[in-house]
């Protein structure tokens, strides 16, 4: 990951501006960022505030906050699996600088750990050097994988993530009324529920949306995830009393889009001034549901592969965690929120290795549950104190349904006249336990655009379609359904 990639992703730069530096330093050296100054497309101040937001490179091995033989360890293995054999592919596979790296092929030298083998012969820069383990290194990798089956980036340590997670915290970056109404632009939103979202998002801290089924819970929840812009460093793994912790998720985890890829062989962009061991991303949005349990909370000991795999909250540290469909998960609701009382409470989770050693992590995350039943079903006031904003997202009323309904049509190439929404409404009325709801208008449009695509006729509202379409919103209670006689 390149500087310029980080300042494109903080919106400080363009790609065309990063290209354009880019071009300049092939030709007249120089960091990028200093470029981009000079020309006029960077402020100084915010080139500053990027660098020193981002985990500098370590210069030394005592810098990278790791034991020499957890270092070694994660060389030797490294090498024996036969990723890497020169300083530049240890430095790269291990997300070390070249300084550090070498002090560490110097250190397993002088165990005699390591055979030089020569030149290597297809170097993109200065000749380097190959190397090979020893019989003695061959011996040093196989008690290092006994130990753990981990290969890959060196872990950052504890202090070093602790450290992390409250220099970028939710809470540090402000959501204004724009950011909002930008995110929420594709649904009908009161200037009542702007009032009570922007200091909720603005907090940090948990969040209850709970209201009939079918008015946009989950989407609030997911475009609350989305409103975040700042750049924030997750690590590859951690290290705690010698276990090593996976905490990066590519299928969670949004790296900062890469705009520089295609001038990285040619010229240098000063990779080395950031920690190659954290991963510039988007602040992270998990969502669970019913498959949520308990176990899903803790750390999961792979015991084969001797290390572990952080739960998705830890995951989503600096982001946003979503406790779906609250109270239909198979664990009960009483013993999810007992485990929740400590982290939304002390904002510290608690996390204990198969050792018996537990350790803590401060609690930085926005946690929204979201529901369809009675908060006073699922928590007792004592939880309901800790959870600071509840939001109610009612039904809609009939004026903002019709709003809900035109725009829904529109956007889909439907013209919906007032006297359609009216027959939908009407309908909807004369059933009497079927509510006005949010959902209704796009799943009646979708099903009248299916059934024109089969009968072959341009969209539009028949009423025989909008009838099937009200049909498909509900079902007829058994009681109503006259039973098939049986064949003799």
């Amino acid at each position: 990951m390149f500087i310029g990639d980080i300042l494109v992703a903080h919106k400080l730069v363009t790609p065309t501006d990063v290209a354009a530096a880019l071009e300049r330093q092939r030709s007249a050296g120089g960091r990028l960022g200093d470029i981009l100054v000079a020309l006029g497309k960077l402020k100084l101040e915010d080139l500053e505030m990027v660098m020193h937001g981002a985990p500098p490179a370590p210069r030394t091995l005592a810098e990278t906050g790791l034991g020499l033989p957890t270092l070694l360890n994660l060389m030797i293995k490294a090498m024996y699996s036969g990723a890497a054999e020169t300083p530049t592919m240890i430095s790269n596979f291990l997300k070390l600088p070249s300084r550090p790296t070498q002090m560490l092929i110097e250190q397993a030298q002088e165990r005699k750990l390591l055979d030089v083998l020569g030149a290597a012969s297809d170097s993109l820069t200065l000749s380097e050097l190959r190397y090979s383990l020893t019989e003695k290194g061959r011996r040093w990798a196989l008690d290092a994988m006994a130990q753990n089956h981990y290969i890959g980036p060196a872990p950052v340590s504890l202090p070093a993530f602790i450290d992390r997670i409250d220099r970028q915290r939710i809470s540090n970056e402000r959501v204004d009324r724009g950011a909002i109404e930008h995110v929420f632009a594709n649904m009908v939103i009161s200037e009542s529920f702007v009032h009570q979202i922007g200091p909720a998002i603005n907090s940090g801290r948990s969040i209850l949306l709970y209201g009939a089924p079918g008015n946009g819970k989950t989407s609030i929840a997911e475009r609350v995830g989305g409103i975040f812009n700042d750049v924030i460093y997750v690590p590859h793994c951690f290290e705690v009393e010698g276990q090593i912790i996976k905490v990066f998720d590519p299928g969670i985890h949004r790296p900062v889009e890469s705009t520089s890829s295609g001038f990285s062989k040619r010229v240098g962009l000063r990779r080395e001034d950031l920690d190659r061991r954290w991963t510039p991303c988007a602040r992270p949005f998990i969502a669970t549901g019913g498959e949520l349990t308990l176990e899903m909370l803790d750390l999961s000991f792979n015991a084969h592969a001797k290390f572990y795999e952080a739960p998705l909250h830890i995951k989503a540290l600096g982001g946003t965690f979503v406790i779906d469909d609250f109270g239909r998960q198979i664990v009960s609701p009483e013993q999810l929120l007992n485990r929740w009382i400590v982290p939304l409470e002390s904002r510290v989770e608690y996390l204990k290795l198969h050792t018996g050693k537990s350790f803590a992590l401060p609690f930085d995350e926005l946690v929204i549950f979201s529901t369809n039943m009675s908060p006073k079903d699922l928590m007792d006031p004592a939880f309901l104190r800790r959870i600071p904003y509840k939001l109610e997202i009612a039904a809609p009323s009939v004026q903002e349904y019709r709003h809900i309904f035109r725009t829904v049509s529109k956007r889909l190439g439907l013209e919906a006249a007032d006297d359609v929404i009216d027959y939908v409404i009407a309908a909807l009325n004369a059933h009497g336990q079927f509510p006005l709801a949010g959902y209704q208008p796009k799943f009646i449009v979708d099903q009248v655009l299916a059934a024109c695509k089969f009968e072959g006729i341009a969209p539009q509202y028949r009423p025989a379609l909008v009838d099937m379409a009200l049909a498909n919103l509900h079902t007829k209670d058994t009681a109503d359904v006259v039973p098939r006689k049986s064949r003799s």
